[in-house]
């Protein structure tokens, strides 16, 4: 794990990357590092969270500078700016249900192909999907979701980047954190190790790459 500055963090994401991103309706998404990727200015990336946020708040702020190329994410509903980019045909969106969404990123993080849900069948969503019968029963099958950066928001890391999150903040960030090939950690507190108490770690050191500096 290193300890680097936001915009080292950013520098490292190229154009066309893809990036899971924490956060529901903007609560536990890491704002400091999205305000640089919009400094920044990093094009056609692909987005993978629960939801687009609005105007002005969390993955909103990388809709509205036009940096997205394509969302994977459970609704779009609180976001115009989403809405309108996505039928002017300039933004891609894939809508997933929020259970399917974060199963397919856990499959991904512990290693997984697929999971196999019965969310969707008889829907749209089953189209140019495989659906599977187990025991009577139809489920589809729904692939794994990685990801080359996980951006992620802590309440508190330590000086080994062992992470605590705050409450409802916690959300999708502890998955997204083992299920890209980068992570890049934003946090309220860095403090000496010792201070998080073994049972309050949610996120173990041993899979944070990069821990963005508070100043």
């Amino acid at each position: 794990m290193k300890t680097i500055s936001v915009q080292q963090a950013v520098e490292l994401i190229p154009d066309g990357a893809s990036l899971m991103i924490g956060g529901f309706m903007g609560v536990g998404s890491p704002e400091r590092v999205i305000d640089e990727l919009v400094r920044q200015g990093q094009r056609d990336l692909t987005v993978i969270g629960n939801d687009t946020a609005r105007p002005g708040v969390g993955i909103g702020k990388l809709v509205t500078a036009g940096l997205l190329r394509k969302a994977i994410v459970s609704h779009i509903g609180l976001n115009p700016e989403t809405q309108q980019q996505m039928l002017a045909g300039k933004l891609e969106v894939e809508l997933v249900p929020q259970g399917t969404l974060i199963e397919r990123i856990r499959c991904a993080a512990f290693g997984l192909g697929a999971v196999l849900t019965p969310t969707g069948v008889g829907t749209v969503v089953e189209q140019g999907k495989h659906k599977l019968a187990v025991d009577g029963k139809d489920y589809l099958l729904e692939t794994a979701l990685q990801a080359d950066f996980a951006l992620v928001q802590a309440m508190m890391a330590d000086y080994l980047g062992n992470l605590s999150y705050a409450l409802t903040a916690r959300n999708f960030n502890p998955v997204i954190a083992m299920a890209a090939g980068t992570v890049i950690v934003s946090v309220n507190h860095i403090v000496p190790v010792g201070v998080i108490s073994p049972d309050h770690v949610v996120t173990p050191g041993a899979v944070v790459d990069y821990l963005v500096t508070n100043t």
